[in-house]
């Protein structure tokens, strides 16, 4: 492999001449430029980006901690950040906490050992010491998904409650009344907003959400089957089970088809985070997308903003509910709708406001 003293020997100019090109420095004449560049052409020369991390402090990589790599929204996310940061010049490096907030820890310190230029995170709790450590100490932080209440980063993510809103009027008007929620953990952001939003949009058609119809699960499919099958042991069962994210939705599925029954003559069902399988379940569920792959080029572009020295903004995206066949929807109600926005169309207009702002959710969420 040629050295850099190979290519100044071949350009017939000195080491810290060849420094000089490869750093862009402007002192060089265009002739010593012009021959340091058809030497590293001829001979293959590639810089050790390592030790010019060193001289520049920065490695032109990113950090990317998502909640669990097996849920496809997650995936799906990793990939879009992937896309955005490749086309800044930046690459990732993924780690996958599993929903566990010692292997989100392990990732966090193991990247920040690596020198990376910034980091984004979807929390799996609040109450990581080393996490708030890092977003305090001044590292390049933005949380995306999910959020930490009371840190000073920018959070990139969909509001929900409009679409859950959608989702209980849809549910009422196909005379539901009995409706249940298969929850996050309430120590994430998204796990306790969507009870929340769901019980309020409950209250607002007179309909209460009774303890017994609130199952506590993980975002994983266990979790889903788990609270399905209690569920379905209750004296008087709901008619609608409503699964605040897609992994749990897919367990609630195996639940009820274990025990013989099927969806939605037995029981209905809905899920937060739209999936492609759910296109091709029998039958299609009816779900709440949220527009992944702009969130996560925007979460690129508010790390790097964050990097570069640009002030950097949080932005909130706007879910939508996806109506398909798992609620008793007619028949007439035509093909399942797709899973993403209509690529002919622009997608949900983000509301921006500085991560400074009051009603940032980086300063005024106090979730429990």
């Amino acid at each position: 492999m040629a050295s850099i003293k190979d290519v100044a020997a071949e350009a017939g100019v000195s080491v810290a001449t060849v420094s000089r090109v490869l750093n862009d420095h402007p002192s060089v004449s265009a002739d010593a430029r012009t021959r340091v560049l058809a030497a590293v052409q001829t001979l293959g020369y590639r810089p050790n980006a390592v030790a010019r991390s060193l001289r520049t402090d920065q490695t032109h990589t990113l950090g990317l901690v998502i909640s669990d790599v097996m849920n496809p929204y997650f995936t799906e996310l990793a990939r879009s950040v992937e896309e955005a940061a490749r086309a800044l010049g930046y690459s990732v490096i993924i780690g996958n906490a599993d929903e566990r907030p010692d292997l989100q820890d392990h990732h966090v310190r193991t990247l920040l050992d690596r020198r990376i230029d910034g980091l984004l995170v979807s929390p799996t709790d609040g109450g990581s010491p080393l996490m708030l450590d890092a977003a305090r100490g001044g590292t390049p932080m933005v949380f995306v998904d999910r959020w930490i209440p009371g840190v000073d980063v920018p959070v990139v993510r969909a509001d929900g409650a409009a679409a859950v809103r959608d989702l209980v009027a849809h549910l009422h008007g196909l005379g539901h009344r009995r409706l249940a929620i298969i929850a996050g953990p309430a120590a994430t952001t998204t796990g306790s907003e969507r009870v929340d939003a769901f019980r309020a949009a409950l209250a607002e058609y007179g309909l209460p959400l009774p303890d017994a119809y609130i199952g506590q699960g993980d975002f994983q499919a266990e979790s889903g089957r788990r609270v399905t099958e209690g569920f379905l042991d209750l004296p008087e069962p709901p008619e609608v089970v409503f699964a605040a994210d897609n992994l749990m939705a897919l367990g609630a599925l195996d639940a009820v088809r274990a025990r013989g029954l099927r969806v939605p003559d037995d029981l209905a069902l809905a899920a937060f985070d739209d999936i492609p399988w759910f296109v091709h379940t029998d039958p299609p569920v009816t779900a709440i997308a949220q527009p992944t792959g702009e969130l996560g080029r925007a979460a690129v572009r508010a790390l790097v903003d964050r990097i570069e020295g640009r002030p950097p903004r949080s932005v909130t995206f706007a879910a939508r509910l996806v109506v398909r066949r798992s609620c008793g929807e007619p028949a007439s109600q035509g093909p399942p709708a797709p899973r993403e926005f209509p690529a002919s169309q622009e997608p949900p207009a983000p509301e921006e406001f500085p991560a400074s702002q009051e009603t940032s959710p980086v300063t005024n969420r106090s979730q429990t």
